[in-house]
């Protein structure tokens, strides 16, 4: 049943089918208009508050041209002993990707920022996800590599996906890890009343996700 968004009509910027899969599992509805941000020179020093950052351009892009919505934007990367790892551009980047992830911690930051234009709101935060891999074998990277799941997401592996056998735990957010702190998104459109609890069967400004 979904939820109400109680004074404003909401907007997901991003194309990411996991961030859209969370919120309709949390029983949002909502549009989706994904940003075209820039987001290469990322700042490898700061991880945390890098992804912040681009998660408030994506936002602030697309509020600019929706100023009465409510505006989600978010930015997930991987970091592992101190390099960040995007989507893999190849088999053998996706494959030394594995290789560093194989038997280590490995951590994922997830920034998010919500704002309305209209009403000069903004609230944003970063959430971090501490990720431990079991030891793997050529043979699985290989397996894993060929299933063709490692080459859409960032450190070339997907938690929700084929690449749960690949995790021994986590420590934080599950969420998180899939690519939105659903947790800590709710938390904040609840506390600044931009959600209620209440079912909404006729809201007008529950509009389905294209």
């Amino acid at each position: 049943m979904p939820l109400h968004v109680t004074n404003a009509p909401l907007i997901l910027a991003s194309q990411s089918p996991r961030r859209r899969y969370l919120l309709q599992k949390a029983g949002l509805r909502f549009l989706v208009r994904p940003s075209d941000v820039d987001e290469s020179g990322f700042m490898v020093s700061d991880p945390a508050g890098e992804v912040q950052r681009l998660a408030e351009t994506k936002a602030l892009q697309v509020a600019h041209n929706h100023p009465g919505h409510w505006v989600i934007g978010a930015d997930t990367v991987v970091v592992v002993e101190g390099r960040v790892m995007g989507k893999p551009a190849s088999v053998a980047e996706a494959r030394d990707m594995l290789r560093r992830l194989s038997g280590a911690t490995h951590q994922v930051y997830t920034g998010f920022c919500i704002c309305r234009k209209a009403a000069a709101a903004r609230f944003q935060d970063t959430v971090c996800t501490d990720v431990t891999f079991k030891d793997l074998t050529a043979r699985e990277i290989e397996w894993y590599i060929h299933s063709g799941e490692p080459f859409d997401k960032a450190g070339a592996y997907a938690i929700q996906g084929i690449g749960t056998f690949l995790v021994r735990r986590i420590n934080g957010s599950y969420s998180n890890v899939v690519g939105l702190p659903v947790c800590e998104v709710l938390e904040i459109l609840i506390r600044e009343g931009i959600m209620g609890l209440e079912a909404a069967s006729d809201d007008p400004h529950s509009t389905p996700t294209p």
